[in-house]
């Protein structure tokens, strides 16, 4: 097992309702077994490939390659004593990802065939729309993403309430009024803040209001699920790092669609239990980011949406991977011509962003 962080500036200064960032790391790993190199990997601080390195890699070390779900098993038992939520989950689903696309590949089969495939596409959408972008690159990006084909598009909100709201005139000017429109605060409002620019939203006819508030109040979140405008859906669950916090969620009735990140809630393995929390709660799953990873597993899981179009790793992908799929008529469709993911690590083109 091998891990590696990658940090790569972003191309433009970047920020959201609650947060300012210059850089993203990328902590890739390969798993080697049987002559084969699984790929697997996650967004996420330097100190997870640490952590991949001096503890889950002896953990999953001479276990079974066809047995991903017994290493999961084995690697959450022994990360027990230093808490599930962060790097801990992060690293667990970069190593889990990476043994999945392993045993694909030393069956000689596409990831989404070994899951099993339910559709052939998945829906995207454009996100980005950085709070730190003026309006002229808010409306140049979600017009990029009209020409690509791709009719969901999603703009961060939540520094000022005042410029949200004109913010948001924008971008509905800019798309017509063909094009659906999300927007995400990141949990930068109060309740009754969000409340407010929920209304005011809807006459822009946003259909999709992510984290209004913070995702640790779930009664917040019920309460904009209850009272925002009716064709407006509430969303969170990004920062799901376990079953538990899934559950929870689902059990509190906060959302009508629930995230997921197949690189922070445990990968694969973690991801198709959401999957069938969301069948059992009768509520649509959407993946959060890394979209070259979650095209395989979203095909193979029936009560996926959609999946995020993330800006920013979309670009590291292109630079940092081969196989790395483009929509058509707005839907990534995985390629079943190559092994597992179908992605191979460009390591010399990596290298000078080394952390």
């Amino acid at each position: 097992m091998e891990a590696h962080a990658y940090t790569v500036p972003t191309d433009l200064p970047e920020s959201d309702g609650t947060l300012e960032w210059n850089s993203t790391t990328l902590v890739v790993v390969r798993a080697h077994g049987g002559n084969r190199v699984g790929l697997g990997y996650t967004y996420a601080d330097v100190s997870t490939a640490t952590l991949i390195r001096s503890l889950l890699s002896e953990t999953v070390k001479s276990q079974d390659a066809m047995a991903p779900a017994a290493s999961w098993e084995m690697m959450a038992s022994r990360t027990r004593n230093l808490g599930r939520p962060g790097i801990v989950s992060m690293a667990i689903s970069a190593v889990d990802i990476a043994l999945w696309d392993l045993k694909a590949r030393l069956l000689n089969l596409p990831l989404v065939v070994l899951i099993g495939a339910l559709r052939k596409s998945v829906p995207v959408y454009g996100s980005g729309g950085f709070t730190s972008y003026s309006t002229k690159q808010l409306e140049s990006q979600l017009a990029g993403w009209m020409e690509q084909g791709i009719t969901r598009v999603k703009m961060k909100i939540g520094r000022d309430a005042a410029t949200d709201q004109n913010r948001v005139r924008a971008a509905r000017a800019a798309i017509g009024r063909d094009t659906q429109l999300f927007v995400d605060a990141n949990g930068a409002y109060s309740r009754k803040q969000a409340l407010h620019q929920g209304e005011a939203f809807v006459t822009h006819d946003v259909s999709w209001f992510e984290e209004p508030v913070s995702s640790n109040d779930l009664a917040g979140l019920r309460l904009l699920r209850d009272r925002a405008p009716s064709m407006m859906e509430i969303a969170a669950g990004e920062f799901g790092y376990d079953l538990g916090y899934f559950r929870c969620m689902l059990a509190a009735g906060a959302v009508d669609v629930l995230q997921a990140d197949v690189t922070r809630c445990g990968g694969i393995t973690a991801f198709l239990k959401v999957a069938a929390l969301c069948e059992a709660y009768e509520v649509p799953l959407s993946a959060h980011t890394a979209p070259s990873v979650h095209v395989h597993v979203g095909c193979a899981v029936s009560p996926l949406r959609h999946l995020e179009y993330f800006h920013d790793h979309v670009r590291i992908e292109n630079m940092l991977f081969d196989g790395v799929l483009s929509p058509v008529n707005g839907e990534l469709s995985p390629d079943v011509s190559r092994p597992g993911m179908g992605l191979e690590f460009k390591r010399a083109d990596a290298q000078r962003f080394a952390a």
